[in-house]
């Protein structure tokens, strides 16, 4: 009981000193069981998982070699603008704040067409000893 009280005090204190400060925001930047391409994701593999969170330059006017990614993976553009471009010829114009589910298992590649570097994070649920990328 004595536990009890002492927690309603604090959850009671609370208010006054969150009432001093802005409220904490959450925005959802993506969320899916498809890749961009409108296919599903494939399932995650058995074992112990890795995650891995990179952050990738990209140079104005530049294309990344064609490449795949075994593992499941989204980005998180930063800065720049960036064109993922699907072996099939689909594509997917990105700007600042945009996300995505990237194509698992698929040949693609990303222009960036602009003057500025394109900034861009990238996270990877996969396995240790799984390569990021594989190239073409």
């Amino acid at each position: 009981m004595k536990y009890l009280s002492l927690s309603l005090v604090c959850l009671l204190a609370v208010p006054s000193f969150a009432g001093d400060k802005p409220p904490v925001e959450v925005q959802k930047l993506a969320q899916s069981e498809k890749m961009w391409d409108g296919t599903p994701l494939p399932a995650y593999p058995s074992g112990q998982p890795e995650i891995t969170v990179i952050k990738i330059t990209i140079p104005p006017r530049s294309t990344l070699a064609w490449h795949k990614h075994p593992s499941i993976n989204a980005g998180y553009l930063l800065a720049g603008t960036l064109t993922v471009i699907s072996e099939d010829g689909r594509q997917l114009a990105l700007k600042p704040g945009d996300a995505l589910i990237e194509l698992v298992d698929k040949y693609h590649c990303g222009r960036n067409d602009g003057d500025a570097p394109a900034e861009i994070v990238v996270f990877y649920a996969g396995k240790p000893g799984v390569p990021l990328s594989v190239a073409r």
